[in-house]
Parts: structure tokens; sequence; C-alpha cells
């Protein structure tokens, strides 16, 4: 069954098949769509085909262990901004220490709790994605409220159709992530919807027209052969 636009997607990286499977059960009954990897050059693989919004990374894995995979994500632009979850054995305070310097969001010592681990996924989620919490987002003199679906420039109000004031949605989320057509039609439409691929981009020039009806500058950069980028 494809995702609808907004339901948030989990990779989980693990190679015990038995905490793996508990992972993908429990994450799934949280309404998450699940990807699985069970080693580190999977999940690199994974990340480039289909970006999840957050990771469940374990760090001891057999060659590519979890804290390597964190630290290439992180170095790599399109991929720094996704949250990721350092799962370990590793209770020392100095083993917490490096993973998060390695530039994971979160820590958890195993055993954990599944519970405990649903909200962290949670409270990632909510950090990256604003717009899906009803927060407002802002960047430079735009000023989204997913609350009250309104869009201001420079304090001037803007008219948005609601395809465009999505689009807007996910570029703001991560600002300078650069978005391709198909991960924009999965994110912004759905995959269970068919729509070709220019039809995003008569979508982008809709709200670059919006974003300038009162004047400034076009926020939105094209970056040939890879997609679009805000800022």
């Amino acid at each position: 069954m494809r995702r609808a636009s907004d339901t948030p997607t989990v990779l989980v990286v693990e190679d015990e098949p038995a905490q793996r499977e508990v992972l993908a059960y429990n994450l799934e009954a949280e309404g998450f769509r699940v990807l699985q990897a069970d080693n580190g050059e999977d999940a690199m693989l994974l990340v480039a085909e289909d970006p999840p919004d957050i990771i469940v990374l374990d760090w001891m894995m057999p060659n590519l262990s979890g804290i390597e995979v964190c630290r290439r994500l992180k170095t790599r632009t399109e991929t720094k901004a996704i949250p990721v979850i350092m799962l370990s054995a590793r209770s020392e305070e100095v083993d917490k220490v490096r993973g998060l310097e390695t530039g994971a969001d979160d820590y958890v010592v195993k055993p954990y709790s599944v519970v405990e681990l649903m909200a962290r996924v949670r409270a990632q989620l909510r950090r990256v994605r604003a717009a899906a919490v009803g927060e407002s987002l802002v960047f430079d003199d735009i000023l989204l409220d997913a609350e009250t679906h309104k869009v201001f420039r420079a304090d001037q109000i803007l008219s948005l159709g609601p395809t465009e004031f999505r689009l807007l949605a996910t570029f703001m989320e991560k600002p300078g992530r650069v978005w391709s057509r198909e991960q924009l039609l999965d994110r912004v439409w759905g995959r269970d919807i068919y729509v070709d691929t220019r039809t995003v981009d008569v979508h982008i020039g809709r709200l670059r027209k919006a974003l300038r009806q009162h004047g400034g500058d076009d926020p939105l950069r094209t970056v040939r052969g890879a997609g679009y980028a805000l800022g």
C-alpha cells in the first residue's frame, strides 16, 4: 500500500532480525511507513533511493558500522537534516558522547523500552516536520502558519492554492535541501496518485509567482538535473 504524502517514513537499520521486526511492527502500528535494512551499505542505498523522514540506526553492525553510516549521512548536504536515533548496547557516557558528536540526534541504550523509543521518534519528527503538527515555519521574510493555512511575506498575506501551500511547507521544513521532482510528487501529491513530473514544474511556477506577488526576490532555486530547493 502506498503512503499518503503526510505519512512519515522511518528507516530501521538493525542487523538482528528479531529486534528489527519488533521495531518495524511497533512503528507500523503507530502509523509510520517503515523501510528496513540489515546492514550499513543497504541503509545508504535506501536513503539515496527513498529518503526517510527519520532513521533508527544500530551502532554495532558488521562492515559498515552505525557510527560510520551516521557520519556519512551528516556530512552530506542532502541527508544531514534527517534525524538519526542511535541504538547501542554501549551504556558508557563516553560512548554516548561519541555517538552524539558523530551527528546522532538522540541515543538510546539497549535494552530499551519500545514505548519510550516511539516517543523519541515522534519528538524528532515534530522537530523537523513542524508543519505536520500545526506549527509556524519561518524562512527569511516568509512566514507559513500551518494552523491557519496562511502565508505571509514581509507581513503581507499571500494567496496560495492548496498544492502550492503543501509545496512551500515541504521546502520550508528543510531549507537548502534539494528535492527531486519524484520526491516532491511523493511528499506533496502522495504515492497512490499518478501525476506527471511536469506537473511539479507547473506548480513550482505558480508558487514562484505567488511568492513574488508583492515584490521581492525569487527564493526558490532550480538545481539543473537534480530538482528544486529553497534558498
